[in-house]
C-alpha cells in the first residue's frame, strides 16, 4: 500500500511547490519588474505621502471636490456584528448592491440621488454614472459627462471661473485604451488633486 501511496504524495508536493510558490513568485517578480507602478498599487502620493490608488475610488462630500460614482460595499456595524453599515469604497468588501430594477429601496435612492444632482445643475442631465453603482463599488473613474456636470457646483464652491475648471477636466480625461478598448473616463481623485493644484496657483 506504502508503495502505491508514495508517488501521490510526492506528486502532491511537487505541484504543491510549482503551483502555490514557484509561479506566483515568478509571476509577482516578473509583474515588479514590467509594471513596478501598477505592481505597487497604483498609489498617487502627495507630499511625499499615499494619499490613494487610482485603482480605488475615495469618498468626497466637499462641494469644492468632484465626487465619484455611488459605492454599494459595506462593513460590520461596529455596535452590532450581524448587521452591516455602509461603508463606501471599503476595498476590503469589493462588491455592488445586488439590488435589481424591481426593488424599491434602489428606485427610491435613484429618484433621491437625481433630484439632489437636478438641483445642484437644473440645465444639464443627470448622468447615469452619478447615480449608479459599480459592479465592485470601487469605481475610481467617472465619465468625461459626469466630470463636467459638476463643473458649475466646484467652480462656485472654489470661486474659480467654469471655463477654467472645465479645462482641467478635459486635461484629466483618458482615451480609449490603445484608442479602442473602454471608454473615456476621469479619474477623481486626479483630477481633484489637479484641482487643489490650480487652487493654490
Amino acid at each position: 500500500m506504502l508503495r502505491e501511496i508514495r508517488p501521490a504524495i510526492l506528486v502532491l508536493v511537487l505541484l504543491t511547490a510549482i503551483t502555490g510558490l514557484a509561479y506566483p513568485l515568478a509571476i509577482t517578480g516578473i509583474a515588479g519588474v514590467i509594471f513596478p507602478r501598477q505592481a505597487q498599487g497604483s498609489l498617487i502620493e502627495k507630499d511625499g505621502k499615499v494619499i490613494g490608488s487610482a485603482l480605488i475610488g475615495q469618498e468626497f462630500k466637499e462641494d469644492k471636490y468632484f465626487h465619484g460614482r455611488p459605492s454599494a460595499t459595506l462593513a460590520p456595524d461596529p455596535n452590532d456584528s450581524t448587521k452591516t453599515v455602509p461603508a463606501p469604497y471599503n476595498a476590503a468588501n469589493s462588491g455592488g448592491s445586488n439590488l435589481g430594477p424591481t426593488s424599491k429601496a434602489l428606485a427610491d435612492r435613484l429618484k433621491d440621488d437625481v433630484e439632489k444632482l437636478k438641483a445642484e445643475n437644473p440645465n444639464a442631465q443627470v448622468p447615469v454614472d452619478l447615480v449608479t453603482t459599480s459592479a465592485s463599488g470601487l469605481d475610481p473613474d467617472i465619465s468625461p459627462e459626469a466630470a463636467l456636470f459638476q463643473v458649475p457646483r466646484v467652480a462656485k464652491a472654489r470661486g474659480m471661473s467654469a471655463d477654467a475648471v472645465r479645462e482641467l477636466v478635459t486635461q484629466n480625461t483618458q482615451g480609449r485604451f490603445a484608442g479602442v478598448l473602454g471608454e473615456p473616463r476621469v479619474n477623481v481623485l486626479a483630477l481633484n488633486l489637479a484641482l487643489d493644484g490650480a487652487g493654490a496657483k
